[in-house]
């Protein structure tokens, strides 16, 4: 091994330059959205609640929206019980989006924050402000 030095020295230079976004964002968190649930559906509500709490639709809605687009077309179920027992209509359009109407504030801060490009809206939503 007659160039040891060169290819250790070339090596070291490319881990750093593979590493330095790492490095370069060390200690620099980005901060959350702030959420918006000023809209008039539910400035309207007596009781502001959603369909779950609001931990479950933090951490699960993606899984619930799955399932629910799953139970619609595979089995044709359209209404969904909540944790609660309360029964609501099985759509994203007329459930979800008539209270969080106010897309860009509500659902695009967090999926933006968190680099999520979900493909509901290219079916869905089609009536309120991007």
């Amino acid at each position: 091994m007659y160039n040891g030095g060169k290819i250790i020295t070339g090596l070291i230079i490319f881990a750093l330059i593979i590493t330095a976004p790492f490095w370069l964002n060390i200690g620099q968190a980005d901060e959350p959205p702030e959420i918006s649930l000023d809209t008039p559906v539910i400035n309207q509500l007596s009781e502001k609640e959603c369909i779950e709490s609001a931990e479950f639709m933090r951490s699960q809605h993606p899984q619930l929206l799955n399932d629910w687009r799953d139970q619609v077309v595979r089995e044709g179920k359209t209404v969904y019980t909540s944790s609660s027992g309360k029964e609501y209509q099985i759509s994203l359009d007329n459930t979800c989006l008539q209270c969080h109407s106010n897309r860009s504030e509500f659902c695009d801060a967090c999926h933006a924050y968190t680099s999520v490009d979900p493909y509901c809206w290219d079916c869905h939503g089609g009536g309120i402000a991007k």
